[in-house]
């Protein structure tokens, strides 16, 4: 935040927040597109590569990251495995829709801070041990926002404005630990929350189909998906299957992330999992609960990301400790069960 008052103060812009939270990125739209206009190549050209080299040399400690997919579906569990892995640091995190993804960094201790809006639950599932304890201990600084207001933040990034007015929270015990700021509308005189452009470092999404350009499409929900890959400056693509361009040319209106916007594209097989990918597999339940099960002893727990992250090469090795082809071919089949 002292940051932040600073780059105001040198363009005597006056910043008077409502609520008690911190900006953990700067909101300057112009600063942006001066990113991507110098440093975001354009050109349409292959750019496949491994989960382990593209969380090398596109995540840096300190950085912030968005995470795609919504809950627990289509979250980009490979990547955030080896980001674990990697031991990387210091992170801030978009907390949107966060359940598993939460889950594991904070398991990792890689990330320090979080815009909140969804986090510690697992849904139906219950709450995460690990996940509360690290927010409550003050481990993690964290700002609070509606899932509505961050999904916001990230369309004032895409649109390229430093922020947008909205209605929601005002009033609100999250309006108070926000770090919104309250607006008169020019033209009604209404009262309005302004909330700041989210532009994180690092974006990842995982998706249905790719080419080896990172032309994207996405089945079922995409929530922010679509303006979460136009605010990043960095964008980690991991689909479950490459396709030829000519797949993706044959049906351009399903291409929801355009190639000039990815910075790697990976082919990971169930990368979502033990989270759902919709129309291809089922969520792992007995897995996650395997995950809230652990957590409950500190022993069991570091045994259990030994054995399933930190003792294993890559996320291959870890689909191999929970049953295989075998395992994973019963959740695609669960997912795609028609009850006659």
């Amino acid at each position: 935040m002292d940051n932040f008052y600073k780059f105001n103060k040198e363009r005597n812009v006056t910043y008077s927040p409502t609520g008690f939270g911190k900006i953990y990125t700067d909101p300057d739209a112009d600063k942006a597109r001066e990113y991507f206009r110098d440093q975001k190549p354009r050109k349409m050209v292959e750019k496949t590569t491994s989960v382990d080299q593209a969380v090398k040399d596109l995540i840096n400690d300190g950085d912030y990251i968005g995470i795609g997919g919504f809950g627990a579906n289509r979250t980009p569990v490979a990547v955030l495995h080896e980001v674990v892995r990697q031991k990387k640091k210091s992170l801030g995190l978009a907390g949107h829709t966060a359940t598993h993804d939460f889950q594991i960094l904070v398991a990792g201790n890689c990330v320090d801070r979080c815009d909140a809006a969804y986090i510690v639950g697992l849904e139906a599932r219950g709450l995460s041990k690990i996940a509360r304890k690290a927010v409550e201990s003050g481990a993690i600084d964290i700002t609070e926002w509606t899932n509505a207001a961050l999904t916001w933040r990230y369309k004032a990034a895409a649109m390229g404005v430093s922020f947008l007015p909205v209605r929601c929270m005002l009033g609100t015990d999250t309006e108070k630990y926000s770090a919104s700021v309250e607006m008169e509308c020019p033209f009604t005189g209404a009262k309005y929350l302004a909330v700041p452009a989210l532009y994180p470092d690092v974006g990842i999404i995982h998706v249905h189909r790719a080419d080896v350009y990172g032309n994207c499409q996405i089945d079922g929900i995409m929530i922010a998906d679509q303006d979460l890959a136009r605010a990043s400056r960095r964008l980690i693509i991991t689909t479950e299957r490459l396709v030829p361009n000519e797949v993706i040319r044959r049906d351009p209106s399903s291409t929801v992330i355009p190639y000039f916007l990815v910075d790697a594209v990976i082919e990971v097989p169930y990368g979502g999992y033990p989270g759902n990918v919709a129309y291809e597999y089922f969520s792992d339940e007995a897995h996650l609960r395997d995950w809230l099960q652990a957590e409950r002893d500190p022993d069991t727990f570091a045994e259990f990301l030994e054995r399933h992250i930190y003792g294993v090469k890559d996320f291959n090795g870890y689909l191999e400790t929970i049953g295989g082809l075998k395992r994973l071919q019963e959740l695609s089949i669960q997912e795609n069960l028609i009850e006659k």
